[in-house]
């Protein structure tokens, strides 16, 4: 489906981002990888990728705070691959604690990371799309990104505002081949929940999965955890044909989260 198309995905050497990295080389996509980690567990992975899917994939290790690298980032796919078809800005960081006692620098950071990185690499990936006349922009916000909860005022407010960025883009570029949409994961089993799932299972005295269970239960109604290969087979829609009216939405996958 995507033969030939270009994804540059960032925060994508783990969770969420790595798992729409694979659905979308699977389709035929070249890969543009951006993240955190060790260089030759990230050599590896790009093989291993490379191997398994057969398309070509690189990696750049820009500083998602800073919007020089991510200048470069951009630049640096659209001089390998030729353009820049599709742009999943999936970096994240997270940090809980009451607003009177949350740190300066957290605040900024989550919403450098969260937020402010994905308008640089918009502002710099629109030209290219626009000069194919095709393009998709997906935004993996959060259902955090529709409502809050308590002791997370830097990650609501950034992914608030992503679900805003989204929104004016998807105006700005509208019938001109590019759609611009957010996707809204609730709970997903990744690294970023992790520490949260674990306070819990600390806090009521039980296991990490009976933690895992309790988190599901306060928020998610369906009791289960969003895949990852849920969110890849998602985002892979968003990029379809029959996807093509589709435009500055915020698509929850969240198990009822939000429909209380």
């Amino acid at each position: 489906m995507l033969k030939g198309k270009t994804a540059l995905i960032t925060g994508s050497t783990s969770g969420i981002g790595l798992g729409i990295a694979r659905a979308m080389a699977g389709q035929g996509c070249r890969i543009m990888l951006n993240g955190l980690g060790d260089p030759e567990r990230i050599k590896v992975l790009r093989s291993e990728i490379e191997s398994e899917y057969g398309t070509e994939t690189r990696f750049h290790g820009a500083d998602m705070t800073c919007p020089d690298q991510i200048a470069a980032l951009v630049e640096s796919a659209a001089a390998a691959f030729g353009s820049v078809d599709i742009l999943v800005n999936c970096a994240g960081v997270q940090h809980t604690a009451p607003v009177e006692k949350f740190p300066p620098e957290r605040w900024a950071a989550i919403i450098a990371i969260n937020l402010s990185s994905s308008f640089y690499t918009i502002h710099h990936a629109i030209p290219y799309m626009q000069r194919n006349g095709w393009g998709r922009i997906i935004n993996i916000a959060s259902v955090h990104g529709l409502v809050a909860s308590a002791n997370k005022a830097a990650y609501v407010s950034a992914k608030h505002g992503l679900v805003g960025l989204t929104k004016v883009v998807a105006l700005e570029t509208a019938g001109s081949g590019i759609t611009s949409n957010a996707i809204c994961p609730g709970w997903t089993r990744t690294e970023l929940i992790e520490p949260q799932i674990i306070a819990r299972a600390e806090t009521l005295g039980v296991d990490i999965e009976a933690g895992g269970r309790d988190l599901l239960a306060e928020k998610q109604p369906s009791r289960q955890f969003v895949s990852i290969e849920q969110l890849g087979q998602l985002a892979l829609f968003l990029c379809s044909p029959a996807a093509d009216q589709i435009t500055g939405a915020a698509m929850p996958i969240d198990g009822g989260w939000t429909a209380q």
